[in-house]
């Protein structure tokens, strides 16, 4: 499948040639600016943003859709060597010309308030210095991303990628799980020289990077570019310890009645995704299936948010299947200039590969609530409730997967789902800790972390402090080099945090929702119309949740998910 072209253009573009765009950025630098003509200014410079936007976003999804055709490579390419580093240039050009004009952040209102100060901030850190060394990261994004997409290996005379063989590993039967687990990890073994060279490439440029910004690490950097005004990496720490008291204790629990229902004398890592009930939930079969349902399912949820998704489906941005040569995992991108989310991901017909069209579907919704706000900054939410929208959305249409409302499952089925996808948030929360604690340490400890090996130690510290219940004997080499199979790490450094603190502020939606949950969906949406036009505890609350991580918080959540694990179980 491929993107169509960006629709009704103002005027021709090669949206891989910078050229396309330089005029127009150039015309918004040095047309005379007024308290008269500003407002139209500003709209007109927001138009061309989305317009760029869109285009970066194309080549990017497309580069995805194949990893493996030269062509689409090589857009993606241009873009990051032609446009990009360009793009960034005329961006601080005219940010540092409106920050000039507006006197403070409220020149323009409350409603760009937040934009304001964002720019502030990015002007701030700019550095010219560093444009080339952003558009050298992309071009190591892609290599690990052809590295990944290219993993395959023969099952029984039939290629499976990395998708189709975690698939397996929700088999009942343990032979066979035992060898896709063996098989999957083979696979990483492979390219781990080679992963542990991008990465080490990846560290160099960030430090350079953060030096050239005047700060003291990239860790420092990240939280500056990420525009992170309402916590601190101390927060982020003691976040952790609050989750190692409250969850990880959870967790064990989680794992043991796992260990006890397959009765096995331990859990091995190939037990931990297989569903102990029964056979694996197989909830569709192709594409369709999976739009059909989904919308059936959103119909009962939000009559509004339905037509959003099938919007999607009509116009082709929706590629969800999985096959050879596809990037690994899913996302939610944003067509700003047609103001349209589409939807990417690999699935293969397991209720994990619905669950993601669940959270994927909360992104978009996020995207269409927002794009009626008038500039293209309003819609820079933070990471942080960008996946409050996603994770709340799994569990406001969880009540809605059986057949009864034209969902997926019979009765006992989804009693199944449901349990696995809390089960799961119990055992997410101490990996997130896991993912977002390397980091820290990497970014703080940035000549240790060039020794792989010494990436690898932390990995495994880090490990036995918060995944505890599983027993990785024998496969200690592949318990320390799992930070190869998280792309975030590699991608996005620090974008992780994010997805433990939305799961809190999305649990508090669905204990609301528990209460009433027509108005805790119309609390969410509204939450959702206001972009980025907020503060992140200010978004938390307006959908009914407290940016807190505190252990009294995770303490109730926790108690709330173990209360409904119980009922499910026993009406099942």
């Amino acid at each position: 499948m491929s993107l169509s072209p960006i629709p009704d253009t103002p005027f021709p573009i090669d949206p891989t040639q910078w050229e396309s765009f330089a005029g127009h950025f150039e015309r918004l630098l040095h047309v005379p600016l007024d308290e008269a003509n500003v407002r139209d200014w500003l709209r007109e410079w927001s138009d061309l943003n989305r317009l760029v936007d869109e285009a970066g976003a194309i080549v990017y999804i497309e580069s995805t859709l194949d990893t493996a055709d030269p062509a689409r490579e090589q857009a993606f390419l241009n873009y990051v060597e032609n446009v990009d580093p360009n793009y960034r240039r005329a961006e601080q050009a005219l940010k540092e010309r409106l920050l000039a004009f507006a006197a403070d952040d409220d020149a323009f209102g409350p409603e760009m308030r937040m934009a304001l100060r964002k720019m502030r901030n990015q002007a701030d850190l700019f550095r010219e210095a560093n444009v080339p060394l952003f558009t050298e990261l992309a071009k190591l994004g892609n290599e690990y991303d052809k590295l990944t997409g290219a993993m395959k290996a023969d099952w029984d005379g039939e290629e499976k990628n990395l998708s189709q063989l975690d698939s397996l590993l929700q088999n009942r039967n343990r032979a066979t799980r035992e060898r896709a687990w063996k098989t999957i990890m083979g696979l990483w073994q492979d390219k781990r020289a080679e992963l542990n060279t991008v990465y080490r490439q990846m560290l160099e440029l960030r430090r350079q990077i953060a030096e050239n910004a005047g700060l003291p690490d990239f860790r420092a950097y990240t939280f500056r570019a990420y525009n992170r005004f309402d916590y601190t990496p101390d927060d982020s720490l003691l976040f952790h310890d609050a989750i190692e008291a409250v969850v990880v204790p959870a967790a064990r629990r989680v794992y043991e009645k796992k260990r006890a229902q397959l009765g096995l004398d331990a859990l091995r890592p190939w037990d931990a995704e297989v569903d102990a009930a029964g056979q694996p939930l197989q909830p569709y079969q192709g594409q369709d299936a999976l739009i059909q349902g989904s919308l059936n399912m959103f119909e009962h949820v939000d009559g509004t948010l339905a037509r959003q998704f099938a919007t999607m489906a009509e116009e082709g941005l929706l590629d969800l299947d999985t096959r050879a040569g596809k990037a690994l995992g899913g996302y939610c991108s944003s067509l700003n200039w047609r103001q349209r989310p589409y939807i990417f991901m690999n699935g293969d017909g397991t209720h994990d590969d619905l669950q993601t069209m669940l959270h994927e579907a909360g992104h978009a919704f996020h995207a269409f609530e927002s794009y009626a706000l008038p500039y293209v900054w309003q819609l820079d939410v933070p990471m942080e409730f960008c996946e409050v929208a996603s994770m709340s959305m799994e569990l406001l249409a969880a009540p809605y997967l059986t057949r009864r409302f034209d969902g997926f499952y019979t009765e006992a089925e989804a009693a199944r789902a449901r349990i696995e996808h809390l089960s799961k948030i119990l055992t997410f929360l101490p990996y997130m800790a896991v993912v977002d604690g390397f980091q820290h340490w990497v970014y703080t400890h940035p000549e240790a972390a060039l020794d792989a090996a010494a990436c690898d130690k932390a990995w495994g510290d880090l490990w036995d402090r918060f995944m505890r219940g599983i027993d990785w004997t024998g496969f200690e080499a592949e318990r320390v080099s799992g930070w190869h199979r998280k792309l975030h790490i590699f991608h996005v450094p620090f974008y992780y945090i994010e997805y433990g603190m939305a799961q809190v502020g999305a649990l508090q939606v669905w204990r609301n929702a528990l209460r009433d949950q027509a108005e805790a969906v119309a609390t969410y949406r509204q939450a959702l119309q206001l972009g980025g036009t907020r503060p992140l505890p200010e978004l938390f609350s307006a959908a009914g949740a407290a940016f807190r991580f505190d252990e009294a918080l995770l303490t109730e959540l926790v108690d709330l998910i173990e209360t409904t694990l119980a009922q499910l179980e026993r009406a099942n």
